[in-house]
């Protein structure tokens, strides 16, 4: 029998889809009765499948999701301004293939970050690289790696990303700092990677909180002209449901 020195070797080659399905056909008598190339494909098969799903794993730890959100989760009954044909169209990640952006806006409770965080997860499912940031967190960081040498590699990480995700776009206005911060990740990201933005506010109100005006015409024209918007509306889901979209 050659089976154990096998699952030796297809341990050490780190085969741990092949080495789990071997195991099961051993234990499963009516594979004897399959050809060699069935068997084999069978193997080859889950390795394949097993490959795949510790890569999703890798890609959605380093995404950090504020949610477990997916866009099969996604309520359409709750009347809010949801299209469903939109939605199904931006699942299908072809935005971010074409390197466009995401603007999704609405009041507080509408799902803006349930609905960010599962065309995130999606994305991971397709094989993107995903990066998930609160937008007043990720300024205090930028602030603190500024004076610690981390700033030019946080940089350089958002401009790596294929879909980099800022939720909770305006809650207060922009310092001079924060301005140059924001324009220097969208300068890297623009034509390049897709960037999905949530906000309270309506697009015509970030100016105001960019502040600079002719920052805010060069940050926003990289971040909205080439955008698929959503506009949520009506009452908070924070009263139909316990776990909250948003």
């Amino acid at each position: 029998m050659l089976n154990h020195p096998t699952m030796d070797a297809l341990q050490e080659l780190k085969l741990f889809g092949m080495l789990a399905a071997l195991r099961e056909q051993m234990q499963v008598p009516d594979c004897a009765a399959l050809s060699f190339d069935e068997r084999f494909g069978l193997l080859v098969d889950r390795e394949a499948t097993d490959r795949e799903n510790r890569r999703l794993s890798s890609r959605l730890k380093r995404a950090k999701l504020r949610q477990a959100a997916t866009v099969e989760d996604i309520d359409y009954r709750h009347p809010r301004g949801l299209d469903k044909s939109v939605m199904l169209s931006l699942a299908s990640c072809q935005w971010i293939r074409k390197r466009h952006n995401c603007i999704i806006t609405g009041p507080t409770g509408a799902g803006k970050s349930f609905i960010a965080c599962a065309l995130a997860h999606k994305a991971c499912r397709e094989g993107f690289s995903v990066l998930y940031l609160r937008l007043p967190r990720m300024l205090t960081e930028l602030a603190t790696a500024r004076a610690d040498g981390r700033y030019p590699r946080l940089l350089n990480t958002y401009a790596r990303t294929n879909l980099l995700v800022l939720d909770d776009w305006g809650l207060s206005p922009l310092t001079d700092e924060q301005r140059k911060d924001l324009f220097e990740i969208l300068e890297d990201r623009y034509d390049i990677h897709s960037t999905l933005v949530t906000s309270q506010l309506p697009i015509p109100k970030w100016h105001q909180i960019v502040g600079d005006p002719s920052v805010a015409d060069a940050l926003l024209d990289r971040l909205v002209h080439n955008a698929h918007k959503l506009t949520l509306k009506g009452e908070s889901m924070r009263k139909k449901h316990k776990h909250v979209e948003d």
